[in-house]
């Protein structure tokens, strides 16, 4: 599914002025916080990477109570910005890049492979959905786990356009699933968790 917009909404064009205006968006609970320890485990220090991470919630999260080995990237300066600016003197910080997943040279990343990589609240707008999972599975380490967290189409009790426009269709929900050998899924409200294995 692509935008109908002049600018992509995969691209620092659009997210960056809505990040340096102060917009902020959905934060880690303690329900999601849950799942993920569920779903993804122990890090053992072995790498992950949190794609379009915002304000690095996620990523602290995995890095410092998972203790995943963690990058987070996003294609918005101010995010990266954000994120940096809120890292603590409590051990190493996570790794913050500012990269667009979807165009941007990968091979600029800290590790060739990732044992966890993480899209949340990303997936939906992404505009070449096949070209980006592409680049997730040539990422992922073998045995690794991808976790995407997306709303999904027909949860929300609305009829506001603005928020149903923030869900995935069953159709990008199928393409999300197909060719993995593992597929978990767990809900939480109007969202959707996957836990996606080669």
């Amino acid at each position: 599914m692509t935008t109908t917009s002049a600018v992509s909404t995969t691209a620092a064009t659009y997210w960056e002025p809505l990040w340096a205006e102060g917009r902020r968006y959905r934060q880690l609970c303690e329900a999601e916080k849950q799942l993920i320890a569920e779903h993804l485990g122990p890090g053992d220090a072995r790498p992950a990477l949190d794609i379009g991470r915002g304000d690095g919630s996620l990523t602290r999260h995995l890095h410092h109570e998972l203790g995943y080995r963690t990058t987070g990237i996003d294609c918005s300066p101010s995010a990266v910005a954000l994120a940096a600016a809120q890292d603590s003197d409590a051990g190493p910080a996570p790794a913050w890049q500012g990269l667009d997943f979807a165009t941007g040279d990968l091979t600029t990343l800290p590790d060739p492979a990732y044992a966890l990589i993480t899209c949340r609240l990303v997936y939906r707008w992404i505009d070449d959905k096949p070209g980006f999972l592409d680049r997730v599975r040539r990422l992922l380490a073998p045995g690794g786990t991808f976790w995407v967290v997306t709303e999904i189409a027909g949860r929300r009790a609305t009829t506001d356009p603005t928020l149903l426009g923030l869900s995935i269709p069953s159709a990008d929900a199928e393409l999300l699933t197909a060719s993995w050998s593992a597929v978990r899924t767990a809900d939480l409200d109007v969202l959707r968790c996957y836990a996606l294995r080669p």
